[in-house]
């Protein structure tokens, strides 16, 4: 973990993003973006001084805007809009989750466009720094006017109400709040809505699970070599020469990373004139990851973009004009969210794929099923069944939730983005094909047992095989376990990290093919 990571609204990374959600890095503000908070702020005070119109600021929301606010009210306009709004449903949003939306959100509001207190930030941030994790159901945003539903179930905590999970604990908002040692606090004009209009619960939601699937796309490279290995590969396919003049990012990289994969196997083949190809899951490894990992690719740059964004309305401009827009708007990381379900189906559909062919003696040469005895013992026969069964499952998940929208707010808010769900739905086809190849890789190592003594396996590959028998057994010949267990282990191995990163000390596995 890095030390503080100090936020001005501008370059935060989702390498950032992930150690402050998942690994507890700490966060500060830097003087430039106080500054800008503060003048902003003021323009805000200036405006309730004069009484002068503002949306959001003296007036009602959405379809209300035509309903005038008075001066004394403007606060419990702010506060009942957060408990008005915290309407969402479904199980919790998970710790790190809430944690990226958090950080995301204070580092959008540093930008100095949403006139927002410097308290109130430093109130939120102080919540990430010790530990409040706010309850946020994750159904019930549009994707606009931003994620109005669920960053409300944010805010509620803040102001003492609403529930909080605290070192694992679910509590009430006020009780986390006090154990946590941050005070509640009140919002003043403009606050609730600088809060709650934007984009940043489907920006975190995505953000995690565009990280995610860049580990998926390097661990189906690490499944689909071994899976070549045990099919004794023809590796013609992918030789530089024949990638170069189809120059497409990801297929070079997919192409690149399985030969580092495989260097110095004698498991895996040339052509000959007797066998000049293997099965497109197998040979088309580099156009089918690449593809994927160009998508990948693509929304990483939507994100980075996203979490250093203002996204909220109105916008305080540094000249102190109010400009009503649009930029709560889901719809520019709906359709790459939507993108990256489908990227990732793609990864689980191939490789279910691949375990079918490990399991499947007509295809693989090997006994039914990887056992000694098929038909005493069923051996990895559901495995198959299971994988199947997720990638139909992914494939119904992949409809793009952006092609629809449901007219809200009085036909005031006439076209939304569903980019929540969009973010939502990538994020559950990931943890689907992330299962998917646990099962590959664990069918291939199990598959390698009956292959081992034609050759040895490449220098990637043998680390895989190596540090994945650490934590799953090889399963008897003879015997069948209840396999749930070991494949809980498969997927936490991957889902820890500790493959990837054991391979990756050896060899330097890539999802954008460097050109230089």
């Amino acid at each position: 973990m890095s030390e503080t990571i100090i936020l001005n609204g501008r370059d935060l990374t989702l390498e950032q993003v992930i150690e402050v959600s998942r690994f507890g890095a700490k966060v500060d503000l830097s003087q430039e973006a106080i500054e800008a908070v503060n003048a902003s702020r003021k323009i805000i005070d200036d405006i309730v001084e004069s009484k002068r119109t503002v949306y959001g600021v003296n007036t009602g929301f959405g379809s209300l805007v035509k309903v005038s606010i008075p001066q004394e009210e403007t606060r419990q306009l702010q506060e009942n809009l957060i408990r008005t709004h915290s309407s969402g449903f479904g199980d919790p949003l998970k710790e790190d989750e809430v944690r990226a939306i958090m950080l995301i959100r204070v580092n959008s509001l540093l930008k100095g466009y949403s006139g927002i207190r410097l308290s109130t930030i430093e109130t939120l941030m102080a919540m990430l720094n010790n530990g409040v994790v706010p309850h946020i159901p994750e159904k019930g945003s549009l994707g606009a006017s931003g994620d109005l539903a669920p960053l409300s179930h944010m805010v509620l905590p803040m102001l003492g109400l609403g529930r909080a999970f605290f070192n694992g604990e679910l509590m009430t908002g006020k009780e986390a709040m006090e154990k946590a040692g941050v005070p509640v606090i009140h919002l003043e004009a403009k606050e609730g809505l600088a809060l709650i209009n934007g984009t940043t619960v489907l920006t975190g939601i995505g953000a995690l699970a565009t990280y995610d699937s860049i580990q998926l796309l390097k661990l189906s490279d690490i499944a689909g070599a071994l899976s070549l290995e045990v099919h004794n590969g023809i590796v013609n396919a992918f030789d530089e020469e024949l990638h170069i003049i189809r120059p497409q990012s990801g297929q070079l990289s997919t192409a690149k990373n399985i030969r580092g994969l495989i260097a110095g196997s004698t498991l895996t083949t040339p052509a000959t004139s007797e066998r000049v190809q293997d099965p497109y899951t197998l040979r088309c490894m580099p156009q089918i990851h690449g593809a994927s990992k160009d998508t990948v690719a693509y929304v990483k740059t939507k994100v980075e973009i996203e979490i250093n964004s203002v996204t909220d309305n109105p916008i305080i401009t540094r000249s102190g004009d109010v400009i009503s827009g649009g930029n709560f708007h889901g719809e520019p990381m709906a359709q790459p969210f939507d993108y990256l379900g489908i990227g990732a189906a793609e990864i689980g559909n191939v490789s279910e794929r691949r375990v079918e062919r490990l399991v499947n003696t007509n295809l693989s040469g090997l006994p039914s099923f990887l056992v000694k005895h098929p038909g005493v013992n069923s051996g990895f026969m559901i495995t198959q069944y299971a994988c199947a069964s997720l990638a139909s499952e992914n494939k119904i998940l992949a409809h793009p939730a952006s092609v629809d929208s449901i007219t809200s707010c009085e036909n005031q808010e006439d076209f939304v983005s569903m980019g929540t769900t969009a973010a939502r739905t990538a994020r559950d086809i990931i943890n689907n094909s992330r299962r998917i190849v646990a099962t590959e890789i664990m069918a291939a190592c199990q598959a390698i047992e009956f292959v081992s003594d034609r050759g040895t396996m490449g220098k990637g590959t043998q680390v895989a095989y190596d540090t994945f028998r650490k934590y799953v057994n090889f399963i008897d010949y003879d015997k069948d376990i209840e396999i749930y267990d070991e494949l809980e282990k498969a997927t936490e191995v991957l889902t820890s990290g500790v493959l990837l990163k054991a391979v990756e000390d050896v060899v330097d596995l890539e999802i954008e093919f460097d050109f230089k």
